[in-house]
């Protein structure tokens, strides 16, 4: 059967009550290969992209949207983030991505799954996604009491979804910043999962006494080895970098940097093992010991040595998801390629965290999740004018439009029977 008889077929099998939309003139950034293409409509049917080309015929009844040639992306990746776990970050009862001592008095939890706590009426979704950000993966972590295993996290898009969608991702913790997790020791990091690696393959009984993992922790880990699911570490300085590529071929651990401040210095060995690395282009001067040899140029020197680059933020990406576009424009704007700068917001962090078969670009047959911009997405002057999520538009509202458009209603003194701003228009 051929591509276009199979479109057809696909399309006569959805229901009359799915969402229906064309975009007409795009500038499409596919996000994959080819990477753009001009003057190209988008139509989706069912909340699945079914026809790319040049003047499609507009079925009955759809809805139609000219682009006037703006630029056209997936909605984006908003890099490792709490999400929907982290509502406050100075509120400890509203953060739900780190863990402590106080799980049963075993710091060593793999099994720990922050994806539990989503909550996905949090008021940071509505926040990130009017920025064109369409999925995070959550990430865990410990507390000061806890471990280098921070736990495990997922994929979620942002489109008011409770559950998670693709694998499973453990998150480890390696170096100066690690170091209160270990006995102040990096040698003792690699002591540990070595010694965590010995307990999972039965070298260490379950009962002794030194024993780290409980039963289901020593399940959980077993699904990270043997080429198993995937391992996002932590990690800053090249020499740690260097160890993690002995440690992960030892025991075949599937492995992605988060960090990454010096791994410029061994792109040609990531390179070769095949490790995607997330860098952070707005961290460019050393804020450590671990990051001496930080560079705006990390992101360029990568992916010229082969490596597949993403990026994520630290620190606020949760509250200020949106910033991770402007990172990767610090990225272009330093030698990386524009079109991998895309790509590292869209295909590339879904083909990593396993997810690539519906989100990460636009392609027929992959969920309709886009965002249409007023300009170039890696300018920070530029704003998404509409998101998708399945070709159904989002409201694009949140609680910090709510409060601007609050504060910008003229003020009525209180002698004329005014109430301050802090009150609703409706109320007031």
């Amino acid at each position: 059967m051929s591509s276009l008889a199979a479109a057809v077929l696909a399309l006569c099998a959805i229901p009359a009550t799915a969402q229906e939309l064309l975009i007409r003139n795009a500038t499409v950034h596919t996000g994959a290969s080819p990477a753009t293409l001009t003057n190209t409509d988008v139509l989706v049917s069912g909340g699945v992209i079914r026809q790319i080309g040049a003047a499609l015929t507009a079925p009955a009844g759809v809805r139609v949207v000219d682009a006037n040639e703006r630029r056209l992306t997936p909605a984006l990746f908003g890099g490792v983030t709490g999400i929907g776990i982290e509502e406050v970050s100075g509120e400890r009862s509203t953060v739900d991505s780190r863990l402590g001592l106080g799980a049963a008095g075993m710091p060593v939890r793999p099994e720990f799954d922050v994806t539990l706590a989503y909550n996905p009426d949090s008021l940071l979704v509505p926040v990130a996604r009017i920025e064109g950000i369409g999925w995070t993966l959550l990430g865990a972590g410990s507390d000061s009491e806890g471990s280098i295993i921070g736990g495990q996290g997922g994929v979620f898009r942002l489109d008011g979804s409770a559950d998670p969608i693709g694998p499973k991702v453990l998150f480890v913790d390696i170096g100066a910043d690690a170091a209160g997790l270990s006995g102040h020791s990096r040698a003792a990091q690699w002591m540990i999962l070595d010694q965590l690696v010995d307990e999972v393959r039965g070298r260490i009984p379950a009962d002794a006494k030194a024993a780290l993992l409980t039963p289901a922790g020593r399940k959980s880990l077993a699904t990270y080895l043997d080429n198993g699911g995937r391992v996002v570490v932590a990690v800053g300085r090249a020499a740690d970098i260097r160890q993690l590529l002995r440690w992960s071929a030892k025991h075949k651990v599937k492995i992605a940097i988060l960090g990454g401040a010096e791994a410029w210095k061994l792109a040609p060995q990531l390179a070769a093992a095949d490790v995607a690395v997330f860098v952070n282009p707005l961290d460019t001067l050393p804020g450590s010991f671990d990051q001496i040899g930080a560079t705006p140029e990390n992101a360029a020197r990568l992916a010229a040595a082969g490596v597949t680059v993403g990026f994520s933020q630290s620190g606020d990406g949760s509250h200020n998801a949106r910033k991770i576009r402007q990172a990767a424009g610090n990225a272009v704007a330093h030698g990386l390629p524009w079109d991998l700068g895309v790509a590292g917001l869209t295909s590339v962090p879904a083909k990593v965290f396993g997810v690539a078969d519906t989100l990460g670009s636009i392609a027929v047959g992959k969920r309709a999740d886009m965002a249409l911009w007023s300009g170039d997405p890696l300018e920070v002057n530029v704003v998404a004018t509409h998101v998708w999520f399945d070709g159904k538009p989002i409201q694009m509202r949140s609680r910090q439009t709510d409060l601007r458009d609050r504060y910008l209603q003229p003020h009525v003194p209180a002698e004329r029977g005014g109430l301050s701003p802090a009150y609703p228009a409706a109320v007031r």
